[in-house]
């Protein structure tokens, strides 16, 4: 299957020795990310709640070989702060987080103390360190009020949030703004930008209420998937479209200050699919009789439409995809199988991020 077009490089010697604190780092994205960074040479200090599922990429895949590892809790300020003042970094790379939606609406406090005060913690904490230069918060497309349009949203549309989790990351964004023209805003402060990404998929996510997982372990276990929301259309991507947009944007937000701000990171429209489409390209790849069907159950309310426009990240950051959904939902089939199968899956992930850093 087709992969796609060419984008801006990581500047891998840019990366060599970078001191990069980052929260969040036990999780599925965090795995991926601390993985590429310290391939990319740098020096990692990861700070997370413990891996929430049994099985996980962080333990799966070794993360935590070659790195400082701290477990903590983001909601305790003096914690976070001493966490990030004494490790001092370059750059600081904000990921941990209550995702859920589901999960949202019958702990809602929890939701806001983590994805609101833990970032308002984070961000206390990189006001203390005297190297820092660029700050990278990242928040969720789904920070948006959403109107269920037929277009993306673009980075100056209002916030909102039906849903706790939802609203939870709209206010984290006038958080992060607030932040950039209260405290970092002369010169010799941190650049700081939020980053809204899709729906991110990939190898290695044993999460909770969320899709791909869902798929995966049904096929494993030959059970058909119970799906929600059929028709519901997201903006799906492979974990490492966003990862690769984070370094990009670290690197630019060192020395110039233009980089600041909120920025959409996404697929192109032709890849925001249905949940029935992603279901039935995922039969295809795994064979052996996978089969879903439709839950009767009552849901709380998630959007049925959400699109990002990310016009500008392709003009002013060079950022644009590089796969195709079909060729990710072919590397995440392959990864599965593969760790099935007792591989290496450290080495799986680096191959993908070769394969995906080659592509340009």
């Amino acid at each position: 299957m087709e992969k796609m077009v060419n984008s801006t490089q990581i500047d891998s010697s840019f990366w060599k020795n970078k001191k990069v604190f980052v929260t969040g780092h036990t999780g599925f994205k965090g795995s991926w990310l601390t993985i590429w960074l310290k391939d990319l040479g740098a020096v990692v200090k990861g700070f997370s709640l413990e891996p929430k599922s049994k099985e996980n990429l962080f333990d799966i895949a070794n993360v935590n070989e070659g790195m400082d590892s701290q477990i903590g809790d983001i909601r305790d300020n003096d914690i976070i702060t001493s966490s990030i003042s004494e490790f001092n970094p370059d750059i600081l790379i904000h990921m941990a987080a209550q995702p859920l939606v589901r999960y949202s609406y019958s702990n809602p406090l929890e939701t806001y103390e983590t994805n609101v005060i833990g970032t308002l913690n984070v961000l206390e904490g990189a006001r203390k360190c005297n190297n820092l230069k660029s700050i990278v918060i990242i928040t969720t497309d789904k920070c948006y009020e959403n109107n269920e349009w037929d277009w993306g949203y673009r980075e100056n549309e209002p916030m909102g949030g039906h849903d706790p989790y939802s609203s939870s990351k709209g206010c984290c964004e006038l958080l992060v703004s607030s932040y950039r023209n209260s405290f970092f805003n002369d010169e010799n402060s941190p650049n700081i930008a939020s980053v809204r990404a899709g729906n991110v998929i990939g190898g290695g996510d044993w999460s909770e209420d969320r899709l791909i997982p869902d798929i995966l372990e049904s096929f494993q276990n030959k059970k058909e998937v119970i799906i929600r929301n059929p028709l519901s259309v997201r903006p799906w991507q492979h974990v490492l479209e966003p990862l690769s947009a984070y370094l990009i944007l670290a690197e630019k937000l060192y020395n110039n200050k233009q980089f600041n701000g909120a920025w959409n990171i996404g697929p192109y429209e032709k890849d925001c699919k249905s949940v029935e489409w992603i279901l039935n390209s995922m039969i295809n790849l795994w064979g052996k009789d996978a089969t879903w069907i439709l839950d009767d159950n009552a849901n709380p309310h998630e959007a049925n439409l959400l699109k990002l426009d990310i016009s500008k990240a392709i003009n002013k950051l060079n950022w644009r995809p590089k796969w195709s959904l079909d060729y990710t939902l072919e590397t995440i089939v392959n990864w599965h199988k593969k760790w099935i199968d007792g591989e290496d899956m450290n080495k799986e992930c680096l191959n993908q991020i070769k394969n995906y850093t080659n592509n340009d």
